[in-house]
């Protein structure tokens, strides 16, 4: 698989709140740096930090926009977007990903925190 179609495998895998398929991708020293909040590293790492979030959800989808890949490293501009009870909530994120020996070893999430913060106070409809 190309580091695109790992990319493209793990989103599958979060939207499908597969946690458990998702960090199959990732390799066993991944940082995961959600640049606002800090980082984690490791499918256990990873597991710990998503898990409680997901299971929250009703639904994930994560809308890629744009994305590209060469070689090992795929950037992609998405919307990430998560159905609480309450409504969803939307987030604008830039991702950056590098493969190696076909698992994700970098996995870092640029977006802005007030905007998550502000729609988890009160999510819109």
């Amino acid at each position: 698989m190309s580091a695109t179609d790992v990319v493209d495998a793990f989103i599958a895998a979060i939207e499908a709140k597969d946690i458990d398929a998702a960090v199959a991708l990732v390799s066993d020293d991944c940082e995961y740096d959600n640049v606002p909040m800090g980082k984690v590293f490791g499918p256990a790492g990873i597991k710990e930090l998503l898990e409680p979030f997901t299971a929250s959800c009703t639904a994930i989808e994560w809308v890629v926009h744009r994305q590209v890949g060469a070689e090992r490293t795929v950037f992609n501009e998405r919307l990430d977007r998560f159905q609480m009870p309450t409504g969803w909530i939307e987030l604008p994120v830039a991702g950056v990903f590098e493969v190696s020996d076909g698992k994700i070893s970098l996995w870092r999430d640029y977006f802005d925190l007030a905007t998550f913060q502000d729609q988890m106070a009160a999510p819109p409809t």
